[in-house]
């Protein structure tokens, strides 16, 4: 059972992840600062951790910091819980080796695809023998799939973790267009959800095809 760690310090956003994630079948723990959450991934390393950026004791980046400088979380998948004003923070964690980021208040569906979508990154990565390593630089290779050039570039970013807003963002199309082309891709693929279509971009994008 995956285990997830949540480091949140707002108790009703850090019970509603909690039940969300549990009702999916996850082992949850949590944490309500930065110092319990690093104390927390030490004694019991997650297989991913959702951590909110502005909090008492110990930042979401001091925890970054804290669990990237440590062999036992070096390469636990990392997501950001972030507020709209927040961005700038993002920017720099996403330098310092953030995953991802999710806004809140965080919808089920886009957390449980980021989730879903990180851990099948480092799944992947751990049977390559850690030799897993996706080239985000280009949706090209994916239009090897049968994909046009606007549905590669969706799959590109949807195998990111992105949701279709995000998506729609980066192309300049409304999440609507996005997510109508996110169904395209899934017909083309033979898929019938979002994770297993950033599977399969995932093993393109590494060379595994």
């Amino acid at each position: 059972m995956k285990h997830i760690l949540i480091i949140e310090d707002h108790a009703p956003m850090r019970r509603s992840l909690e039940t969300v994630l549990e009702m999916e079948g996850f082992r949850v723990s949590a944490a309500e600062n930065g110092r319990l959450g690093v104390q927390s991934a030490f004694a019991d390393p997650p297989s991913l951790v959702l951590c909110d950026i502005q909090m008492p004791e110990l930042d979401g980046h001091g925890v970054l910091k804290a669990l990237r400088a440590d062999t036992r979380t070096h390469l636990v998948p990392f997501i950001f819980l972030t507020a709209w004003g927040e961005r700038h923070d993002v920017r720099a964690g996403m330098s310092a080796g953030a995953d991802d980021y999710l806004v809140k208040p965080v919808d089920r569906q886009e957390l449980l695809d980021a989730v879903r979508i990180r851990l099948a990154r480092e799944e992947i990565r751990e049977k390559s023998g850690g030799g897993f390593k996706p080239d985000f630089s280009s949706s090209v290779p994916l239009e090897r799939l049968g994909l046009s050039t606007r549905e590669a570039e969706v799959l590109l970013w949807m195998s990111q973790g992105k949701s279709d807003a995000d998506i729609g963002l980066v192309l300049g199309i409304s999440a609507a267009t996005a997510k109508k082309h996110a169904a395209h891709v899934y017909q083309k693929l033979g898929v019938e959800n979002r994770h297993a279509a950033a599977i399969r971009a995932l093993e393109v994008l590494s060379g595994g095809e």
